[in-house]
């Protein structure tokens, strides 16, 4: 007999871990199809650290087919789907085009970019999302640093030396935390720079850092970034950029030669080409992840609007947690519809959060308990340690190396600008 074909689209938190799941609960009973445009699950939360030259950029990536052995991966970016004929289109990563056939469908597609009406900001900003922009991003403030060391023009060091972080949510304030260490130690071998030349910014509309956080946590990442000299801007955003230079909503006009769009994510614009209801640019799904319409179909993390049972009324935020708990539950919803176990609805326990901020110092609220300083530090590290799907011998040894030894500062020059504009979506895609 033939078997049950499941496709998921994408490897992100949610479509990994729907992957993983299937594969365990089910086995060989059914083809198990994996659409993404990369070999590799990429771990987000650690890549500030990728950026700031702690971590090697392979340390934050899983290779797919290492842990999903059951797996079948096609590399591609996926195209219409017709939802009556159940297939799904795709292009491959050298213009080759397919179609895969699916009896279950498992949408987890992700998120984008944020852009906002903000003149200039595509132009002159980049955005925070792979691999890609976290190595072109430790290039760019290596080479104005050292661009920044050779003049002799004020003007010019000033604007080389100062960076400006937009979004001040976990991936801008991680960002923030780590690109200062990266300046100050990329600085301490530069005989024509001081420490004082470097300027970071950190804004955001928000009334404090990190708003999705616990006040006393806020209080620990401000006061850590403030210590270090990071200028704290709340209620403050860009109003327009232009090649050198700033205008924030203060009115203030700041020259720089960095900025960086950590503002939020949108929903992929992919999903609004499927013909289904959407909320918010979201896939609307019941509790257990279902599309009411079509039954065959899941979606999950930053795609779906999943109904947040212990907020009636509301949605499950954008988050990796949710991302990577809804995929599990997709992967066990998948498996009951196919007649293994019994489907669940879909119902999370706040487990806390953490967030990094280089050196000794993190934020973090396991089980709701606020710690900071290097307890936090140890518990971000072993809640990361413990997430990650692989790697974590090799995490651990780069995390030991940079306690020990000095950070190497060279640019290896394989991401260009044009690489990584900030909108990385790709165009939305008709339904067949």
């Amino acid at each position: 007999m033939d078997r049950s074909k499941v496709v998921v689209v994408g490897a992100g938190f949610a479509g990994f871990h729907a992957a993983r799941t299937m594969a365990h609960e089910l086995g060989e009973s059914v083809d198990i199809t994996l659409l993404n445009p990369t070999d590799y699950f990429l771990y987000l939360p650690l890549l500030p650290e990728v950026t700031g030259g702690v971590l090697d950029p392979r340390r934050v990536t899983v290779s797919l087919t290492a842990a999903l052995p059951s797996v079948r991966l096609v590399l591609g970016e996926a195209g219409a789907v017709d939802l009556d004929a159940r297939t799904v289109a795709y292009e491959g990563p050298e213009g080759d085009e397919g179609v895969l056939h699916y009896d279950r469908l498992v949408l987890a597609v992700g998120s984008v970019n944020k852009l906002l009406p903000v003149p200039g900001v595509a132009e002159n900003a980049h955005g925070y999302r792979g691999i890609p922009e976290a190595l072109y991003l430790r290039d760019h403030i290596t080479r104005q640093i050292e661009l920044a060391a050779a003049t002799d023009d004020a003007e010019e060091r000033a604007a080389r030396c100062t960076f400006v972080v937009v979004g001040a949510g976990y991936t801008g304030t991680e960002v923030a935390a780590q690109g200062q260490l990266l300046t100050s130690a990329l600085v301490a071998k530069q005989r024509t720079l001081e420490q004082s030349d470097v300027r970071w910014m950190l804004l955001d509309l928000a009334d404090r850092v990190l708003p999705e956080l616990a006040a006393p946590l806020s209080r620990t990442a401000d006061r850590v970034l403030r210590r270090r000299g990071v200028e704290v801007r709340m209620k403050t955003s860009v109003e327009e950029a232009v090649p050198g230079a700033v205008r924030l909503t203060s009115g203030e006009t700041v020259p720089t030669r960095s900025l960086v769009w950590c503002v939020g994510v949108r929903p992929d614009p992919f999903v609004n080409g499927l013909g289904l209801k959407t909320e918010k640019g979201r896939l609307v799904v019941d509790e257990y992840l279902f599309v009411p319409e079509h039954p065959e179909v899941v979606a999950c993390g930053d795609a779906a609007a999943v109904p947040d049972l212990t907020r009636p009324g509301e949605v499950t935020g954008m988050t990796a947690q949710h991302a990577e708990r809804q995929g599990r539950l997709a992967g066990h919803n998948i498996a009951a519809s196919l007649g293994k176990g019994e489907k669940r609805a879909y119902k999370h326990h706040d487990l806390g959060f953490v967030v990094d901020l280089g050196g000794v110092q993190a934020a973090a609220n396991p089980l709701h308990v606020p710690l900071s300083g290097v307890v936090a530090k140890a518990v971000t590290r072993g809640y990361h340690l413990i997430a990650m799907p692989g790697n974590r011998a090799r995490v651990a040894l780069d995390w030991a190396a940079d306690a020990v030894l000095r950070r190497q500062s060279v640019q290896l020059g394989l991401v260009r600008s044009s690489a990584v504009p900030l909108d990385t979506a790709a165009p939305e895609l008709p339904r067949r």
